[in-house]
This record gives structure tokens, C-alpha cells and sequence, in this order.
């Protein structure tokens, strides 16, 4: 097992703590801009008359971009830099959602949103390696799951931002609020993020992670399977309480973005257990467990039409997104240095490969079967992937 090296004291705490704080900021910009578009569907579906199915399509082009792009990010990460692939990656997103804003189009759109996915997919891997590279085992849990929260930070605020502008101003000006967001991760990330250190390349043994065993495999295969019911409450809450429950656009949005900040804090909060417990992969089988329940409840209540159907919206919100700090930080330990950015590459692409299947095939199951029983089905996954979690493999962590 090739190991992540200790950073080096050549920074001081807060040095640290801010380049955790602009590698949080830039992915949660970048994650605007590559889940944001299922928050056009109701302004699609009701303004520009795409039916749930077609709409679920553009939805989903971010995420194609992102599947294509990832690994090859992780490549540039693992030769040239952290820094370097932040600064490239966010640079192209602001100037194609620029594009995106100020063109038209539907097909146009798609196209657009594909390259601002696959710009944006440069923060996947380069801005965890720079919290695995830079903090020690008995906090990276921790660090990586205040970095982890800004993905349910990026989806709320684009809940309750693009989807207001989608309704009142069309769905290319909705682009200006990814185009922004990261114009001003750029800045930051220019101003505070250096490359944490890593050991000699030429004196280094950097062995193919992937040959030892099959535990990088199995944290990918249940990665892929816990990201089928977070997405399909990312793509269709917002909708749901719209459609099913006639909430205004704006109230739901409001509602998103809660249950996104408390995803948040939960990511935060799994990520401390995972270093207190000195363990992974447990907490994530605890996650799948407790996902797999909601969303089956969830189900039920909403096919009822119960009140109690929308706190438990909010619940399979925080759950659905628990797990990817566990699953990254665990990849990241597994695979070394000089692996990391390959595999935390794999990693997301295997994700997003199902995520971009999901609100396609997602609508297509909303339309026939309801947004209840779409919920309910959601929650064979994660059962799946309860026995797929590799407990037995997990070494110690080193304190």
C-alpha cells in the first residue's frame, strides 16, 4: 500500500484552514454549474413544453460532460498539480456558462452544458487532493467532509437561485449564477491554494492500487449505487413539491436549500465519526441502512399524500449525501499520491455515469408511475450496496 504523505510544516494552521475553506469554495461553484440543471426542468417543462423525459435529458448533460472529463483531470492533478487544474477548470466553466448565458437555444444549451460540466469536473479530483494532501489521517475526516459540504451547498443555492431566474427570466439567464460563482472561486483559489507536498516521483514506488485487491473497486461499485437515490431526490424534490404539492417555485427552492445545509453539516458530522470510530467503511454501511429506510418512507408517505412526506424529502436529502466523504477520503487513503487523482477520477466518473442516467430514466418513471413510487424504487440501491462495502478489507487508520 503506497501511502499519502504527512504534510509538511511548511504552512501554519491557518494557511491550512484557508486553503480548505477556497478548495471547499471552488467546488461548491463548480457544483452550480454541474447539478444546477435539474433546476430548470419546471421553467423546461412548463415554458418551453419538454415533456419530464426530454427535460431530464438537459438535465443531465452537466453530468455527461463531467463523466468524460474527469479522469483525464485526475491525470493532469497527479502530473502537474493541484493548483494548476483549479485554476484551468474553473476558468473554462465561468467562460461557458458566459457563452450559456448569453446565447439561445435548447440544443445549444445542452451542448453548452456538457463543456461546463467538463470544465467544472476539474475540482472533483484536485480539490480533494489538496485536503488529503495537506491534513494528517486523524483529521481527514473531518477536513474532507467540511470540503464535502459543498456539493449540497452548490445544489442549494442553485435550487433557490436558478430556478427563480429560470421561471422569470428563462432558463439561459438562470446561467449567470454558475458564471459568477465560479469567476469568484478563480479569484480565491488564485490568491490562496498551493500544492501540498508529496514525495519524490523518481525515488517513490508508486504501484498500481488497483492490482493488490478489489477494494477500490467494491467503494466504487457502492458509490455508484448510493448515488442512484441522492440523485433522484436532487432532480425531482424540487419538482415533486411543485407538480404533486403546489409549492411555488420559490418556496421549494427555499426547502432544497435547507435540506442541502443540513446535508452539509451531516457530511461534516460523518466525517468526524469516520476519525473518532478510526474507520470508513463502517459509517458508510450505517449511511446505506438509514438511506435505504428513508427512501422507502418516503415513498409510501408521498403515494399517501401525508404532510409528514415533506420533513422526510428534507431527511433523504441529508442521507443520500452522507456517504461521499467517507467513500472519497477512504479512495484517496487507499490509492496514495501518486494514484489519488486517477482514482478519485474513477471514482466520480462511475458516479456520474449513473448520475446522468438517473433523471432521464427518473422522469421516464415519474411520468408512468408517479413521483412516489419513483421514491420508493430509489431505495433498492442502497440496499444493494450495504453487502458491497468492504469492511473486512478497511486497514487502521494511522493516528
Amino acid at each position: 500500500m503506497t501511502t499519502i504523505a504527512t504534510p509538511a510544516e511548511t504552512i501554519g494552521n491557518v494557511r491550512r484552514w484557508a486553503i480548505l475553506a477556497a478548495s471547499t469554495l471552488a467546488q461548491a461553484s463548480a457544483a452550480i454549474m454541474m447539478h444546477g440543471a435539474a433546476f430548470l426542468i419546471p421553467a423546461l417543462h412548463d415554458q418551453d413544453g419538454l415533456s419530464l423525459t426530454r427535460a431530464g435529458v438537459i438535465a443531465a448533460a452537466p453530468t455527461v460532460g463531467v463523466m468524460l472529463a474527469l479522469v483525464a483531470w485526475g491525470w493532469v492533478t497527479d502530473h502537474r498539480g493541484e493548483r494548476l487544474v483549479l485554476l484551468a477548470g474553473l476558468s473554462g466553466t465561468a467562460l461557458v456558462g458566459l457563452a450559456a448565458a448569453l446565447t439561445h437555444g435548447l440544443t445549444l444549451l445542452g451542448v453548452l452544458l456538457v463543456l461546463g460540466g467538463a470544465a467544472a469536473a476539474s475540482t472533483n479530483a484536485a480539490s480533494g487532493r489538496v485536503v488529503v494532501g495537506w491534513f494528517p489521517p486523524q483529521r481527514r475526516g473531518l477536513a474532507m467532509g467540511i470540503r464535502q459540504m459543498a456539493q449540497p451547498v452548490g445544489v442549494g443555492v442553485a435550487a433557490v437561485t436558478i430556478a427563480v431566474v429560470a421561471s422569470h427570466a428563462g432558463v439561459h439567464a438562470a446561467m449567470w449564477v454558475p458564471t459568477i460563482g465560479c469567476a469568484l472561486a478563480l479569484i480565491v483559489v488564485a490568491a490562496v491554494v498551493i500544492d501540498p507536498p508529496r514525495p519524490d516521483r523518481k525515488s517513490a514506488v508508486a504501484p498500481n492500487p488497483y492490482v493488490a485487491d478489489g477494494y477500490l473497486a467494491r467503494i466504487h461499485g457502492v458509490s455508484v449505487l448510493l448515488v442512484v437515490p441522492q440523485f433522484v431526490v436532487w432532480t425531482f424534490a424540487l419538482v415533486w413539491l411543485v407538480q404533486d404539492r403546489h409549492w411555488s417555485p420559490a418556496s421549494a427552492g427555499v426547502l432544497v436549500l435547507v435540506a442541502q445545509i443540513f446535508g452539509a453539516i451531516g457530511r461534516i458530522g460523518v466525517g468526524q465519526l469516520s476519525d473518532v470510530v478510526r474507520s470508513r467503511m463502517r459509517p458508510l454501511r450505517w449511511v446505506a441502512w438509514a438511506a435505504a429506510g428513508t427512501m422507502l418512507l418516503l415513498g409510501v408517505t408521498a403515494r399517501l399524500g401525508w404532510l409528514v412526506a415533506v420533513p422526510l424529502v428534507v431527511i433523504a436529502t441529508v442521507l443520500t449525501v452522507a456517504d461521499n466523504g467517507l467513500a472519497f477520503t477512504a479512495v484517496a487513503e487507499r490509492a496514495g499520491p501518486f494514484w489519488s487523482g486517477r482514482a478519485l477520477g474513477l471514482q466520480n466518473t462511475a458516479q456520474f455515469l449513473a448520475s446522468s442516467i438517473v433523471p432521464p430514466l427518473g422522469g421516464l418513471a415519474a411520468s408512468h408511475l408517479g413521483y412516489a413510487w419513483t421514491f420508493a424504487l430509489a431505495a433498492l440501491f442502497p440496499v444493494v450496496a450495504i453487502g458491497l462495502v468492504p469492511v473486512r478489507g478497511e486497514r487502521p487508520l494511522s493516528h
